[in-house]
């Protein structure tokens, strides 16, 4: 069945305002002072900035831009176990920084296959993942469907890659938001950051497609999750993972399976008198208005974010990713 859909557009700015939030701290309240559009910005500084740049874009890592790290996304692993999509370091031959090769496993099957302790294919994965980081600074693992089972398997291979990489090339990882210790987890900061030089924390998705409508990033729930992360893998590791997307939500799902009787309530509720067919089969369309709900990032509200994450002694950011962001930002970000 098609559907002709008129959208109705509500974007939601970011609230610019003053406000404050309760932490677990000692010092109670603290306030994150929003800049508000029309403002002057002030200019962030960081020790370290790493930026993903995807396959086949490299040129949104235009020169000049204050970068020291580049996860080059992405190498995966296979339905087979083997690695593969390995991208040439040549692409980016211009840019003077470390660029990391960024791995990525699919879903939790394929992943608990290749993190199989003893297995010939993680024996091979593990040579091929050190042999393909010849060409590059680092490696970033970037595992997120890891079943819960597979927690020591998944250390188990961050200790065989550290001890098999050649000591000039950093290990990192990639891992899920926290702000709290959860039991049994197998994105355990505490035992994964004494393995790996760098630690990626991917602070966004808080809110996502498949639930409510909200911030990709919401700023108590980034500040939060920063105080957890400096508390158990300190400032010297620690890399705080930065939105540049943003995401829509609508009121209505028009893309869905139809019953009989659904199918008539349809035709009764807008009123349809196209019905037709298509070789046998019964057809017609509807307009529909559909509200849609967009949360996304400026340069005001990266700019709250940034400095925010300055005043708790975050030492390094990074985004996902190049070519999603407003130009704007690279005016008010400077390397320390």
């Amino acid at each position: 069945m098609k559907h002709t859909i008129i959208i109705l557009i509500l974007i939601i700015f970011t609230q610019c305002a003053v406000f404050s939030q309760t932490t677990s701290n000692t010092e109670g309240y603290q306030v994150i002072t929003i800049s508000e559009p029309g403002s002057n910005l002030p200019v962030t500084t960081f020790r370290e900035i790493w930026g993903y740049v995807i396959t086949g874009q490299e040129a949104a890592l235009r020169r000049g831009l204050p970068i020291t790290d580049v996860g080059y996304f992405g190498a995966e692993v296979n339905m087979y176990g083997i690695l593969s999509n390995v991208p040439n370091r040549q692409n980016l031959a211009a840019f003077p920084g470390r660029v990391h090769l960024v791995v990525t496993c699919g879903n939790y099957a394929l992943t608990y296959f290749a993190l199989m302790p003893g297995s010939e294919q993680r024996r091979t994965l593990i040579a091929d993942l050190i042999a393909a980081t010849r060409n590059f600074d680092g490696l970033n693992i970037d595992f997120e469907n890891i079943p819960p089972r597979s927690g020591e398997a998944f250390l188990s291979l961050l200790r065989e890659l550290r001890e098999g990489l050649p000591r000039d090339k950093m290990l990192s990882v990639a891992l899920y938001a926290r702000t709290r210790v959860i039991t049994n987890d197998v994105y355990d900061y505490a035992r994964i950051s004494p393995i790996v030089d760098r630690v990626f924390v991917m602070a966004y998705d808080e809110h996502w497609g498949g639930g409510p409508a909200g911030p990709v990033s919401s700023l108590r729930w980034a500040r939060s999750v920063a105080e957890h992360s400096l508390r158990v893998i300190g400032p010297e590791k620690l890399v705080m993972g930065i939105p540049f997307y943003g995401r829509a939500w609508v009121d209505q799902n028009h893309h869905r399976a139809l019953i009989y009787p659904t199918t008539r309530r349809l035709i009764d509720t807008f009123n349809v008198t196209n019905v037709r067919r298509e070789n046998g089969i019964p057809t017609f369309e509807y307009i529909a208005n559909v509200a849609v709900r967009v949360f996304f990032e400026d340069v005001y509200s990266l700019s709250t974010r940034m400095e925010m994450y300055k005043s708790m002694n975050v030492r390094a950011i990074g985004f996902w990713r190049i070519g999603q962001e407003t130009p704007r930002v690279w005016d008010i970000l400077r390397l320390e």
